[in-house]
């Protein structure tokens, strides 16, 4: 997994570590929630799993599926 360095300013570090201890998640868990919100926003998928339903719906061809035809009663196999 790659690691980036990020910096936050003095005022939201505080506010996030206490936010982290009053939900019980470390700031790992913080981060991965809040970037996955923000992919959600714009429309971007957070995952391998996502991004292929995502690029299936957009060029799957809906086609509607015929009824059922009224089956006559299964015919009796006859043993040779």
């Amino acid at each position: 997994m790659p690691g980036k360095r990020i910096e936050i300013d003095d005022e939201t570090w505080p506010a996030l570590r206490l936010l982290a201890r009053d939900r019980m998640m470390t700031f790992q868990e913080l981060a991965d929630e809040a970037f996955a919100d923000l992919l959600k926003k714009h429309g971007r998928p957070v995952d391998l799993r996502a991004a292929l339903r995502k690029s299936v719906a957009a060029s799957a061809d809906v086609v509607p599926l015929r009824p059922k035809s009224k089956s006559k009663a299964p015919r009796k196999r006859s043993r040779r």
